[in-house]
């Protein structure tokens, strides 16, 4: 019995040991995987936000209206409900506004709300509002 209670001792430490570098090994994997997605998600938005200039202002043209929505299909794929249903809402108020016009403020705040959705999916909580992110045309 002294020989077991003896043995088990000796065996404490190295199965704490080797309990720990799993468990480390886990995590690490786990972050990794959370860092790289983050990443993945921050390229994939920022095609989109570049895309979103096909929407606004003298920046406003059919092709980059198209790339959009190229990369919006893509976007099913890894964005947020929230993302999505803002998308979803801006795509409703331009083919709404085809047929009449809207104030200027109601697009830019529905574009926004999109960037607004990207930021708390990427970031979690943000402070801005959707009035914080504004594009400028700038003429050269």
């Amino acid at each position: 019995m002294d020989h077991l209670v003896e043995l088990l001792r000796d065996l404490i430490p190295v199965l704490t040991l080797i309990l720990g570098a799993i468990l480390t090994y886990f995590v690490g994997v786990k972050s990794k995987k959370r860092e790289s997605e983050l990443k993945y998600k921050e390229e994939q938005y920022s095609k989109l936000l570049i895309k979103l200039q096909g929407f606004v202002g003298e920046t406003a043209n059919a092709e980059l209206k198209r790339e959009f929505f190229e990369e919006q299909y893509k976007s099913w794929l890894f964005c947020s409900d929230e993302v999505v249903t803002a998308i979803n809402t801006m795509v409703d108020f331009v083919i709404e506004n085809k047929r009449n016009d809207s104030s200027p403020n109601e697009g830019f705040e529905i574009i926004g709300n999109i960037v607004l959705a990207m930021r708390k999916d990427l970031y979690g909580k943000t402070k801005l509002g959707w009035d914080s992110f504004k594009y400028r045309d700038v003429h050269g």
